[in-house]
C-alpha cells in the first residue's frame, strides 16, 4: 500500500487555512487573474501545477460559466471541488468496474447516518493534491483556505453513530475492501443549532442551498418503494400457495453517489444516498382546476421521507415517518445491489457469497423481512431456502446498552405501513420460538422474553430481537459493551447462540482526525518516525521514548499552543467567543443525553464558582481553566434542552464575575459539528468522558482526544476501559463507580437526596442553582433539572460527584507540572494507535464478514 511522502512538520500546504476568517460564504468578487493560462482551459487533469490550473479554469469557465475575474468565491469553490473530483473520477470508475468484474464479496454498510464532514480537504489529502492545488490557486490570485472555508458540511448525522460510519467507509476504501455505504440524502439533515437567551433553538440545516459538487444524481437508476395496502393469497402456476402485496402508495428512491477515496492507493469506493420523490409528482388536471396545493400534494408527501434526519417522534405521525425512512433506504439498497451489481443470471441462492449487509444499529433491521419478501414473493423461493440465504447475509452491530434505545415498532403501525413485512416477521418469530422451546423445554418465561413480538405495554416488534435472530454475527463496540450485551442486554440470545457474539472495538480514521485535523502534530510525527503511521497507526508506539526527550516535549507543547491559537481565532470569528490565554482547555463535546452526564461537568463548574464567591477558597487557588461544551439535544428531549439552558446561563454569570479574576471560563459554541471538532480536539488538554459506568457503548470522541494528546478524565465505561489499560493508570484520571457497583447500588436502592444532604460541596452547588443566581432571580427556572437530580437521578450524578471532584484535584496537580503533563499526553498518543478504524475494519473482516481486500 502506498504511504505518504516525508515532509517537515512546518508544512502548511495542506492546511493554509489559518486566517481568523472561517466562514466565507459571501459571494464577493475574486482577485484578478495572474496566471498566464487564465483563459486557456483544458479538460484533462494532470499531476502538475500547470495542469491543475488549466483544469480549474476549465471548470470555472465551462461549468460555472464565468471568467476568473468575474467569479464569486462560491464559483471558485465549486470549480475547485469539480477539479479535484475529476482527478478521482477515473479511479472511481475503475474501482467500480473491477469490483463488478471480479465478483468478489463486498460489504454493504447500512446506516441511517453518515456524519461526513467537509469533503474537499479529505479529497485533496487522498489524491495527494494539496500542494499542487495551493500553488495553482496562488497563481490565480486565490488562497486555498478561503475556498476550503466556503464548503458547507453535510448535516447527514447526529453524533457518534454517523461519524463512526464515515470513519469506517474511509478505512474500507483505504484498505482496498470492496464496499458500498447506503443511507439517506436528507435535504435538511440534522438541525442547525442556535441559542436564544441560552436556550437551544432548532433551525433548518440548509446544507444544499448552494448545491453540492460532491454528489452524482442518477435518476435513471431510481427504485420504486411501496407502502401500505393489503396482502392476498393466490396459487401460482406450479400450484403453490403464495402471497402478494397490494400496496396502496409508492415513492421513487433516487440515488445520489458520493466518492469515498482511499488514502493514496487509487481506490475510490461509493457512498449511495437515497432521496425520495413522488412517482406522480404533479397532477395537471387538478392544477388547471385551481387547486394548486392539491396538485403537488403527492410530491410534498413523498419528499417528507428524506427531508430531515430523525424527525421528532413524540407524535404518531413522527413515528410513522421514521419507519418510512428506515424501510425506504434499506429496500432501495437491497434492490439496488441485486439489480445493479449482480448479473441477471446470478443465482440468488448464492447471495451470501457476494454480499454481507452490515446493520449499523437497529435502524436498518427492517431489511431482514424485506430480503425475505424479495426472495419469496418476487424470486419464487420457498421459506426454508429464503431463510437459509437471508440468515447468512446480515450482521448486526448493537450500539447501545439503554433498553429504550432498542427500537420497538407497534404492530398496528407496522401492519398498516408494511403489511407483508409484518406477516413475514410473525412467521420468523413462530419458527424461532419453536427453536427456543426445543432448546429450553417448559421455559415459557424465557420464550416470552425472547419473542420478537412484545405483548406489553402494547403489541410491538422488537427490532433488536429480530436482528439477533437473523444475523450471522452480533457485535458490541467495546470490550465492556460486548460483555454486557452477552451477559445482560441480549443474554438469552447469547445463551442460545454463543457463537454469534463477538466484539469489535470502535476506531477513528487517522486521516481526518490526526493527519488532516492536526497537521502540525502530524508533521512532527512524520519527522520523527516516518509517514507509515497514517495507514498503520500502531506505529505511534515508536514515539514512547520521545516522552522522555525534553526537546520533543517542547515541540509537542509548541504544537498544542499553536492549536489553541488556531481554535481561539476560529471561535472568535465563528461565535464571538474569546478563549483566555494560558488556560487548561477542559473539553466535553458529545450528544446531549442524561447518561453522558453533562450535568456532572456543569455541577463541577458551579461548585468551583460557589467556593470562590462564598469565600471558601480564593480565586488564585483555581487552576486557570476554560471549560468548552459542544452538544445538541433532541428537539423533544426536555431535560437535555434544560441542561443546555443551564450551561449557557452559568457561562453568562461565571464569565463576567470579576471575583474569579478570569481564572474560570465556560464556552458553549453553538452547532457543534465535524468541522469544529477538527479544530477543537487538537487544542484540548483534558477530555471529559464521564458517563455512568455501564451506559456508554464505546465512544469515539475519547479516542480522538487521546490520539491528539489530551488526557482523559473518565469512568470505567465503554472504550475508556481499553484506553486506560493501554495508556496506564498514571496517565488517565479514573473516577466513579464500576458497572457492578452501579448495579449493586441500584439493587440496594439509590436515594440521591441522601448524597445531597451529606455532601456540603454538592449541596452548595445545587442550592446555588435554586437560589436563582443563574436565572435572573427566578428560583424555579431550573426546577426540572434539580428535581430530577434530587428525586430520580437516573444516571447517578450525585453518587459519583465526590469521586469526580477528587479526580479533578488530581488533574490540577498534574497540570501544575507541565513536563509531567506533556509526558503523559505524549504517552496517551503513542499508546492509542489501536483505536484506528483500520484496525476495526480488520476485526470486522476476520471475525464477521469473512472478506479479504482487493489488491
Amino acid at each position: 500500500m502506498n504511504t505518504m511522502p516525508e515532509f517537515a512538520h512546518t508544512n502548511g500546504a495542506m492546511h493554509a487555512d489559518e486566517s481568523p476568517q472561517t466562514d466565507h460564504r459571501v459571494l464577493g468578487p475574486a482577485n484578478k487573474p495572474t496566471h498566464p493560462m487564465a483563459l486557456a482551459p483544458v479538460a484533462t487533469p494532470r499531476h502538475s501545477v500547470d495542469g491543475f490550473v488549466q483544469e480549474f479554469l476549465h471548470e470555472l469557465n465551462t461549468t460555472q460559466g464565468v471568467t476568473l475575474s468575474a467569479s464569486t468565491i462560491n464559483d471558485q469553490y465549486k470549480a475547485l471541488a469539480l477539479t479535484v473530483r475529476n482527478y478521482l473520477m477515473a479511479r472511481w470508475l475503475e474501482t467500480t468496474r473491477n469490483s463488478i468484474k471480479s465478483k468478489s464479496k463486498a460489504v454493504a454498510y447500512l446506516s441511517a447516518e453518515y456524519l461526513l464532514g467537509r469533503q474537499l480537504g479529505n479529497a485533496l489529502l487522498a489524491a495527494d493534491l494539496a500542494d499542487i492545488a495551493q500553488e495553482g490557486l496562488k497563481q490565480c490570485g486565490i488562497e486555498l483556505w478561503q475556498l476550503r472555508a466556503q464548503e458547507v458540511e453535510p448535516g447527514l448525522g447526529n453524533g457518534g453513530l454517523g461519524r463512526l460510519a464515515a470513519c469506517f467507509i474511509d478505512s474500507l476504501a483505504t484498505m482496498n475492501v470492496p464496499s458500498v455505504g447506503y443511507g439517506i440524502r436528507y435535504e435538511y439533515g440534522i438541525f442547525r443549532q442556535t441559542f436564544v437567551d441560552g436556550r437551544q433553538v432548532e433551525q433548518p440545516d440548509t446544507w444544499l442551498s448552494l448545491g453540492s459538487p460532491w454528489e452524482f444524481p442518477h435518476p435513471e437508476a431510481a427504485v420504486t418503494i411501496n407502502f401500505g395496502g393489503t396482502t392476498e393469497k393466490y396459487t401460482d402456476e406450479d400450484g403453490r400457495e403464495r402471497t402478494r402485496w397490494l400496496p396502496e402508495w409508492d415513492v421513487q428512491a433516487i440515488p445520489y453517489n458520493y466518492m469515498v477515496p482511499g488514502y493514496l492507493n487509487g481506490r475510490v469506493n461509493t457512498l449511495r444516498l437515497w432521496s425520495a420523490e413522488a412517482t406522480r409528482a404533479f397532477d395537471l388536471q387538478i392544477f388547471n382546476s385551481g387547486d394548486y396545493a392539491r396538485a403537488v400534494r403527492a410530491q410534498t408527501f413523498a419528499e417528507n421521507i428524506s427531508k430531515v434526519l430523525y424527525p421528532e417522534d413524540s407524535t404518531p405521525q413522527g413515528k410513522e415517518l421514521r419507519l418510512q425512512q428506515q424501510y425506504f433506504f434499506v429496500a432501495a439498497s437491497i434492490r439496488d445491489f441485486i439489480n445493479q451489481v449482480l448479473g441477471e443470471d446470478f443465482d440468488l441462492h448464492n447471495l451470501s457469497d457476494r454480499i454481507i449487509f452490515q446493520l449499523n444499529d437497529t435502524h436498518p433491521v427492517i431489511g431482514v423481512p424485506e430480503l425475505m419478501r424479495v426472495l419469496i414473493d418476487e424470486e419464487g423461493f420457498g421459506w426454508d431456502e429464503a431463510w437459509e440465504v437471508t440468515s447468512k447475509c446480515f450482521a448486526y452491530t448493537c450500539h447501545t446498552l439503554l433498553p429504550e434505545a432498542l427500537e420497538v415498532w407497534p404492530t398496528e403501525l407496522l401492519g398498516r405501513l408494511l403489511p407483508r413485512h409484518l406477516e413475514i416477521i410473525y412467521a420468523i418469530n413462530d419458527r424461532f420460538l419453536e427453536q427456543v422451546r426445543d432448546r429450553f423445554p417448559g421455559d415459557e418465561v424465557r420464550v416470552g422474553r425472547m419473542s420478537i413480538i412484545a405483548e406489553y405495554p402494547e403489541r410491538a416488534v422488537r427490532m433488536a430481537h429480530l436482528a439477533s435472530v437473523a444475523a450471522t454475527k452480533i457485535n458490541g463496540v467495546a470490550e465492556l459493551h460486548s460483555q454486557l450485551l452477552r451477559d445482560k442486554v441480549l443474554k438469552d440470545f447469547a445463551d442460545l447462540w454463543p457463537e454469534k457474539f463477538t466484539n469489535v472495538t470502535n476506531g477513528v480514521t487517522p486521516r481526518r482526525f490526526l493527519r488532516m485535523a492536526n497537521y502540525k502534530l502530524s508533521g512532527l510525527l512524520t519527522e520523527t518516525i516516518g509517514s507509515g503511521w497514517v495507514t498503520d497507526l500502531e506505529r505511534l508506539r515508536e514515539l514512547e521514548p520521545c516522552a522522555d526527550d525534553p526537546e520533543f516535549r517542547e515541540k509537542f507543547r509548541e504544537v498544542k499552543a499553536f492549536n489553541k491559537r488556531r481554535l481561539t481565532n476560529l471561535l472568535r470569528a465563528r461565535d464571538g467567543i474569546d478563549l483566555p490565554e494560558g488556560h487548561m482547555l477542559d473539553v466535553m463535546v458529545k450528544r446531549l443525553h442524561e447518561y453522558k452526564r453533562q450535568s456532572l461537568k456543569i455541577l463541577h463548574v458551579i461548585s468551583l464558582y460557589e467556593q470562590v464567591i462564598s469565600g471558601k477558597i480564593s480565586a488564585d487557588e483555581i487552576t486557570p481553566r476554560t471549560v468548552v461544551f459542544g452538544a445538541k439535544a433532541a428537539p423533544g428531549y426536555r431535560l437535555a434542552k434544560d441542561t443546555i439552558h443551564l450551561i449557557n446561563k452559568v457561562a453568562s454569570v461565571v464569565n463576567e464575575d470579576k471575583r474569579l479574576d478570569g481564572r474560570l471560563k465556560v464556552a458553549f459554541p453553538a452547532n457543534y459539528n465535524v468541522t469544529l471538532a477538527e479544530k477543537l480536539i487538537p487544542a484540548a488538554d483534558l477530555s471529559e468522558q464521564i458517563s455512568l459506568a455501564g451506559k456508554e457503548a464505546s465512544g469515539t470522541g475519547n479516542m480522538k482526544f487521546a490520539l491528539n494528546g489530551a488526557l482523559t478524565i473518565g469512568t470505567d465505561d465503554g472504550a475508556n476501559v481499553e484506553i486506560r489499560e493501554l495508556v496506564g493508570d498514571d496517565h488517565f484520571f479514573l473516577f466513579g463507580m464500576t458497572e457492578p457497583e452501579v448495579e449493586a447500588l441500584q439493587a440496594k436502592g439509590y436515594h440521591p437526596g441522601e448524597y445531597y444532604q451529606n455532601n456540603p460541596q454538592l449541596k452548595a452547588a445545587v442550592d446555588l442553582i435554586q437560589s436563582g443566581i443563574f436565572s435572573g432571580g427566578d428560583r424555579g427556572t431550573f426546577d426540572s433539572l434539580t428535581s430530577s437530580w434530587l428525586y430520580h437521578d437516573r444516571f447517578m450524578v450525585f453518587a459519583d460527584f465526590d469521586s469526580y471532584i477528587a479526580a479533578q484535584k488530581k488533574v490540577e496537580e498534574k497540570y501544575a507540572d507541565q513536563d509531567a503533563w506533556t509526558r503523559s499526553a505524549i504517552l496517551n498518543m503513542a499508546r492509542t494507535g489501536y483505536f484506528s478504524s483500520d484496525r476495526s475494519m480488520r476485526d470486522y473482516m476476520t471475525r464477521i464478514w469473512n472478506i479479504t481486500p482487493d489488491f
